[in-house]
């Protein structure tokens, strides 16, 4: 009988803890937007991450932006990995494929076959999106390229880094490319819905 009442516990337990992340979630968003400028990276106090919030299908996100040429973009993989691509027009997101294909797409096919959502873009404090030109040329000059993919180490953040900085570093997980972002457009990151 004991084993039951744990299970009941536990439940409790983490709808609370649920609920604590949403409120934070909430509040910081409201934070966010009370300063007449964008947070640059040196506004951070020492304790305070680079990126403020990650993209998350658990949590509404009531902040929705239009994205514009060279937004990073990313959507949701098993609710465990994330997939980036970069916006290029209206409807068009070039991404790579898991053959290592560089191609353009739909937002929907973007998302299609994934577990996400939605689509984020990567934008400051004030919710503009942090979009370089430069790099959706880049892009847009690979597409029907075949990269060497790999799932760690040349993945598709490694390509969004390499259209945003041609001597990139290696990088392998969507918190180094999150973090890289910040820095490259000394902006704190925040991960809003895609108003397409």
């Amino acid at each position: 009988m004991p084993l039951p009442l744990l299970w009941l516990g536990m439940a409790t337990a983490s709808a609370f803890a649920v609920k604590g992340l949403a409120d934070d979630r909430k509040s910081q968003q409201k934070l966010r937007f009370s300063r007449y400028q964008a947070k640059s990276l040196a506004d951070l106090n020492p304790y305070e991450s680079a990126v403020a919030t990650y993209p998350t299908d658990m949590f509404s996100t009531e902040q929705r932006v239009s994205p514009k040429m060279g937004s990073i973009v990313c959507c949701g993989i098993g609710g465990v990995l994330d997939h980036t691509g970069i916006w290029v027009d209206d409807n068009t997101i070039i991404e790579v494929d898991g053959n290592g294909l560089v191609k353009p797409v739909s937002p929907e096919r973007f998302t299609n076959d994934r577990t996400g959502k939605g689509i984020f873009i990567a934008c400051d404090s004030l919710a503009v999106p942090l979009a370089s030109e430069l790099a959706a040329q880049l892009a847009i000059e690979q597409i029907y390229q075949v990269r060497d993919y790999h799932m760690v180490e040349n993945n598709c953040h490694q390509f969004i880094l390499q259209c945003l900085c041609v001597n990139a570093p290696a990088i392998t997980t969507f918190k180094a490319l999150s973090n890289y972002i910040a820095k490259e457009f000394d902006r704190v990151v925040y991960w809003d819905i895609c108003d397409c």
